[in-house]
């Protein structure tokens, strides 16, 4: 990595497609495109991996950045969910990058913000705790996320990227029926 790297935004940035994943994981499924968000999810997971000491696998790496080039292209347009999946492949697509070498354009902020984006795209109410909507609910995640990790570090980040997954994964369950 080079002096740029930005560990904290790359930790968060991965949270935030793990925890959005979970609602695509359930999108994907419907669309025969599940095997190529489990490429995606790997190479991010790799990242999650690399945060916490472990190599980078550059092969999971580029072959979830080559699926994420195209996920959303793939995602039916007339099926439910397109504007969330869509967003979060640039979601995926700006936290993969911000690995590479001399990527110093891309921004964990400016990255963030297609999770934020990918939320508002959600085309239904939801029931998640107190909050009505997604966007409102990811933006509590959001802050939640940035709490935990700069209190507890990435362990207590990566367990609660799996529990608000869970809930997102759930959103989606209640939306395809």
């Amino acid at each position: 990595m080079d002096e740029t790297f930005d560990a904290v935004g790359e930790a968060l940035c991965c949270a935030a497609t793990i925890r959005l994943g979970g609602a695509v994981q359930v999108l994907t499924e419907r669309s025969d495109l599940f095997d190529r968000y489990s490429v995606i999810m790997a190479g991010v997971r790799s990242i999650a991996a690399f945060l916490d000491g472990r190599e980078l696998d550059d092969d999971l790496v580029g072959s979830a950045f080559a699926e994420s080039w195209s996920m959303d292209a793939r995602y039916p347009a007339q099926l439910v969910g397109h504007a969330f999946v869509k967003d979060w492949t640039f979601l995926v697509f700006g936290t993969l990058v911000m690995t590479r070498p001399r990527q110093q354009n891309i921004v964990a902020a400016l990255t963030l913000d297609f999770a934020s984006k990918a939320a508002a795209a959600w085309p239904s109410a939801i029931g998640i705790d107190s909050f009505d909507s997604l966007a409102r609910f990811e933006l509590a995640c959001r802050q939640e996320a940035e709490d935990r990790l700069l209190r507890d570090g990435l362990p207590a980040l990566w367990r609660l990227a799996e529990v608000r997954s869970k809930q997102y994964r759930q959103a989606a369950e209640e939306l395809v029926g």
